[in-house]
């Protein structure tokens, strides 16, 4: 008889955005494969220190059906190593207590692929071209960037999207690209009670409101907000898009074009996704930061 883990919030990580790599790394990169094989297994027993992701994803562990005491997510593990050189990552994840019991080791190949048959509502990773392989199939994914000062174990897990290309499709944003701010603001006022197309997070948002929905108000381990810069009248069309969703956010903040990062601190976000790298470099000195190269932002200027 099969198991299903289809019930679950279920979260593809790889091992870079887990724990921290990067000497590891900087061997394979310089000696070669075969030095890096080596240095693993060398040093299999010697514990990794933890990366971007690590906090997130304690906290998402962390969340269980408050009536039968269930987990309620599923972390899978999907990485480049071998299954040999993957021991390191194994022993690290017993040594800190992480319920990962699931993985795809590829030997040197994307792991991409394995994303949909996981039934993945996201895929975190620090590398860009498998990120950007995911979205193509139709998975949230996202580029993990380097997290400053943002390792909080306590408290509810806060999680904070922008709007356009991330919740929403683009098709505001190409407005606003190629016609300018008036336009678009004028465009957004006609369209107020048109909903946007999804964009490649709505999923995610949902799975993560079917979690909210099992706890009360008051003591609800999850807040989400939305962080946009979007201001009024393009509030209008972002409020009734989610309403015909069915969908909602905790917080949202429409800002206008100020920078995202003191409101992102303010919140206190656990992760920050969002479409536009001059956001993102901003905002990983705040708090954990994960680049959707998805949308018009990622076509090159010409």
């Amino acid at each position: 008889m099969f198991v299903s883990i289809r019930e679950k919030l279920v979260v593809a990580i790889t091992s870079r955005a887990l724990f921290n790599l990067d000497e590891s790394h900087t061997i394979f990169e310089q000696d070669g494969i075969a030095a890096y094989q080596q240095y693993q297994i060398l040093h299999e027993n010697n514990i990794l220190e933890q990366g971007p992701a690590f906090s997130l994803v304690k906290k998402l562990l962390g969340l269980h059906n408050p009536e039968t005491e269930e987990s309620l997510v599923e972390i899978i593990l999907l990485s480049r190593n071998s299954a040999e050189t993957g021991l390191r990552i194994f022993n690290s994840i017993k040594a800190y207590d992480l319920n990962i019991t699931r993985a795809a080791f590829t030997n040197g190949q994307s792991p991409y692929r394995y994303i949909a048959a996981f039934g993945a509502h996201l895929f975190l990773s620090t590398h860009h071209q498998d990120v950007q392989q995911a979205l193509k199939a139709q998975c949230a994914a996202a580029t993990l960037l380097s997290a400053q000062n943002n390792h909080h174990d306590e408290g509810p897990l806060k999680i904070a999207f922008d709007g356009d290309a991330v919740l929403f499709s683009d098709e505001a944003e190409k407005v606003f690209q190629s016609q300018g701010l008036d336009a678009f603001k004028a465009s957004e006022s006609r369209a107020a009670k048109t909903p946007l197309q999804p964009g490649p997070f709505q999923g995610f948002l949902r799975a993560l409101q079917n979690i909210q929905q099992l706890f009360p108000a008051e003591t609800c381990p999850i807040r989400t907000a939305l962080v946009t810069s979007r201001d009024a009248p393009a509030h209008e069309r972002v409020i009734h898009t989610l309403r015909t969703w069915n969908i909602r956010t905790d917080e949202a903040l429409f800002l206008g074009g100020l920078d995202k990062s003191e409101f992102l601190k303010a919140f206190d976000a656990d992760i920050f996704f969002d479409d536009q790298m001059g956001h993102c470099n901003s905002t990983q000195l705040h708090v954990t930061t994960a680049h959707v190269p998805h949308g018009i932002m990622q076509e090159p200027k010409e």
